[in-house]
């Protein structure tokens, strides 16, 4: 089996060093380039599985080189901040990062948020390897279409369009609105979402579910996806 290749982009010589090494130690192959100039000419030369892109880089930074990255590609990113900062994070969430650790970091918990990832981007057909949306719905059909208004949800060929024409929807956006799917009308926390979408078995961060819910609905419709307050979100039939 082929190890997982990972473009690490960090412009501190001794994290980026002593990193590089612990991943390579847990069986990674690892690009380990200073800035986001150098990491952009790396991803479209190598075509990594997966890439870590710390927010303050020189040259282009982390958020920059994440949008960069999206525009090209659905392969999975984390960003890494020095802060646990709010707008760090949230600009690297909307930047399209599917994840992010803050610094100082454990090298173990690391590779376990990376083999997250990783395992949910591996897993095409949804959030618990299924073949479909897992039950069935008043507006599912024998093909594994589900409706929901003008939204059609390819249970089966994992495609989406919204009145006809295709919707583009990274992995965690799709995984996200699979998710949805399978239970549409009922009440999603987002610890649940978290635990399901992002594979997280403790708690963790949910302004990655928020910013994830805000890109979706701008992709399938605002009103699509309703808030409810104190509780969480529900997918409008």
């Amino acid at each position: 089996m082929a190890e997982t290749h990972v473009l690490f982009v960090e412009d501190d010589d001794v994290i980026r060093e002593a990193t590089q090494l612990a991943l390579e130690r847990d069986g990674f192959t690892v690009t380990a380039m200073p800035d986001g100039l150098s990491g952009l000419e790396a991803f479209r030369a190598d075509r990594p599985d997966i890439a870590l892109l710390d927010v303050m880089v020189p040259g282009l930074d982390g958020v920059s080189l994440c949008r960069r990255i999206r525009d090209e590609s659905t392969v999975p990113v984390i960003m890494l901040s020095a802060r646990a900062d709010s707008i760090d994070v949230v600009l690297g969430l909307e930047a399209g990062a599917d994840d992010y650790v803050t610094k100082p970091f454990d090298g173990a918990v690391l590779v376990a948020r990376i083999r997250a990832v990783l395992r949910r981007f591996g897993h095409a057909s949804g959030p618990d390897g299924r073949s479909g949306a897992g039950k069935e719905t008043a507006s599912a059909a024998d093909d594994g279409l589900l409706r929901f208004g003008d939204l059609e949800v390819d249970t089966e060929g994992m495609e989406v369009r919204r009145a006809g024409e295709p919707v583009a929807l990274t992995p965690t956006e799709m995984r996200l609105l699979l998710e949805f799917s399978d239970a549409p009308g009922t009440v999603l926390s987002r610890d649940r979402l978290l635990e399901r979408v992002w594979d997280y078995g403790w708690g963790g961060d949910t302004r990655v579910v928020d910013v994830h819910v805000q890109r979706l609905r701008g992709k399938i419709g605002q009103d699509r996806i309703e808030t409810v307050r104190g509780f969480g979100y529900k997918l409008r039939g």
